[in-house]
């Protein structure tokens, strides 16, 4: 019997690899996606079960061949986590054009594309997962977060939407609220006062992330918080 098929949009240190590792683990094949192909391949050496797919989720036209060769190489997806979604973090006054459109093209737009091009496996398999993530800013907007904001909360209308509209045919969207700072070397060498507890595990995330995808859908969850009891809120 075949393995069943993730795939991740947005490998990178942090949160990324750390849900590569948990699918690959629960035995999962997973399809790693991302801009950096070098880094990729680090990762499908290192880690059994999983393999590298570059893609720009701003690249639109990219989308169908992607998914087209992990579709052929591995099979039909049953699972998507989207975790791309960086943004600049200024307010009105400093935000360009140019700002709040790449927020928006990766954030929201890519999300309607990759979303569209597993939705035909998930429909065929009679259901699916889709876990989206998330910040804090999806639901207010701080000063200096004019793009990034705007961008995420576009996201999880957008994955309330599908959610809505989905569900019905066994397929879960879910938008978990990663609300802290991510324990990464890069994070912990600008805060190197701060203790453990201040930071965000991606490990611990990546289990909460799982955990969405094994819910039986008589109590589904549609959004998930996830934060150190530090982090104001």
């Amino acid at each position: 019997m075949s393995k069943p098929v993730c795939v991740i949009i947005g490998v990178g240190p942090g949160n990324g690899v750390s849900f590569t590792r948990k699918f690959a683990a629960e035995g999962y094949e997973v399809a790693m996606c991302a801009r950096n192909a070098a880094y990729l391949d680090e990762l499908a050496a290192e880690i059994s079960g999983t393999h590298a797919y570059p893609y720009d989720v701003c690249d639109t036209a990219a989308a169908s061949g992607v998914f087209g060769r992990i579709r052929q190489d591995l099979g039909p997806v049953a699972v998507l986590v989207y975790n791309a979604g960086p943004g600049e973090f200024v307010n009105i006054d400093k935000t360009s054009l140019d700002m709040l459109q790449q927020a928006w093209e990766i954030n929201t737009r890519g999300l309607f594309v990759t979303v569209q091009e597993v939705l035909p496996d998930m429909r065929k398999a009679g259901g699916g997962n889709i876990v989206v993530s998330g910040a804090t800013a999806s639901l207010r907007g701080g000063a200096n977060a004019a793009p990034f904001a705007s961008a995420k909360a576009a996201q999880r209308s957008l994955a309330q939407s599908m959610a809505r509209h989905l569900g019905p045919e066994k397929i879960h969207v879910s938008y978990v609220i990663i609300d802290g700072m991510i324990d990464i070397p890069y994070i912990r060498e600008m805060m190197p006062d701060k203790p453990t507890e201040y930071f965000l595990s991606p490990d611990d995330i990546a289990a909460a992330v799982f955990h969405l995808t094994q819910q039986p859908p008589s109590a589904w969850t549609f959004e998930l918080d996830v934060r150190p009891f530090g982090e104001k809120w």
